[in-house]
């Protein structure tokens, strides 16, 4: 019972080492560091199987040599020798925003790329614009700026490379330690027997183990997924009018403000024409009376001598 005990400690311990910086950031971390981390582990392993063959084999025999731990380069070799995610963003002046969006989308489907959201703005006195973004497979990136090229105007192109490469080593230098523990641990518990606080003191431990495990594997999923994809946000704009406002037609207006005005002339004279028609009427009603009393009595003629 107390080399199973020891031999519990030892897993354990060896568990702790594989799991020592768990809590900080992979990105701070080097690959030097997890390749010493790689090697206390390994250690620590190669003397718990030594006390287990030991336990195995009886008091009187001597323990089997464990075997030896995975080379650091070999952990290394593991990783991908670029890990980079590419983020960037494009502004172009286009023409007529309805084709441009159409040979963007076409552009970027012929590269084995999707469109994964798009917005587009529009109205009064507002211009007319566009935004795209777009996932790219990584070796295609170059041919797809270039390809924007001939849909309009290429204002501006930006981009950002972040490298993950240090925080993938890491990450696969964890999790191939976690499941060397796991499968110790698990072996463990289906040849030993022993007290039911060690039986347990072994499955909490093998839980912790492979929670650490989908933890580690789902960041490594996720790392290879945007480096295996990159991201463009494309800005489509039409182009600004040299006179007016954006989203407006100078000629249009000018033959609607037009229409507009003759309405109000004849809203005007419609309007008006409750005071002018009775004043026109008297004006004329006086206009007869004087001109039939000025030929009824004409005016004295002085006496001729």
């Amino acid at each position: 019972m107390r080399q199973l005990r020891l031999l519990v400690l030892a897993i354990v311990g060896s568990g702790a080492l594989a799991c020592d910086g768990g809590g900080s950031s992979a990105l701070t971390s080097t690959p030097q560091r997890a390749v010493g981390e790689s090697a206390e582990r390994d250690a620590a392993a190669g003397e718990a199987k030594g006390l287990m063959q030991a336990d195995q084999q009886g008091p009187g025999q001597a323990p089997s040599p464990a075997q030896p731990p995975t080379s650091p380069t070999q952990v290394a070799d593991s990783a991908a020798p670029a890990m980079l995610i590419r983020n960037g963003r494009a502004s172009l002046e286009v023409d007529s925003l309805e084709l441009a969006i159409a040979a963007v989308r076409d552009l970027v489907a012929r590269a084995g790329g999707y469109v994964a959201g798009s917005s587009i703005e529009g109205g009064d006195a507002r211009l007319r614009a566009a935004s795209l973004e777009l996932k790219i497979p990584a070796p295609r990136w170059s041919s797809v700026i270039q390809g924007l090229e001939p849909v309009g105007k290429v204002e501006s192109v930006t981009e950002e490379t972040q490298d993950v490469g240090e925080e993938y080593v890491d990450l696969t230098a964890r999790l191939t330690n976690a499941r060397r523990l796991e499968t110790r641990l698990t072996q463990l518990l289906e040849q030993r027997t022993g007290k039911l606080e060690d039986v347990l003191m072994v499955e909490r431990e093998l839980a912790r183990v492979r929670e650490e495990i989908e933890r580690y594997e789902g960041r490594l999923r996720f790392l290879r997924s945007r480096v295996a994809t990159s991201t463009l946000v494309v800005y489509l704009h039409e182009a600004v009018p040299l006179v007016g406002a954006p989203g407006e037609s100078v000629l249009a207006d000018s033959f609607r403000e037009a229409w507009r005005n003759f309405i109000r002339f004849l809203a005007w004279i419609i309007s008006a024409s409750g005071i002018l028609i009775p004043l026109g009427m008297l004006i004329l009603l006086g206009a007869l009376i004087v001109r039939r009393f000025h030929f009824r009595w004409p005016p004295n003629k002085p006496n001729e001598k």
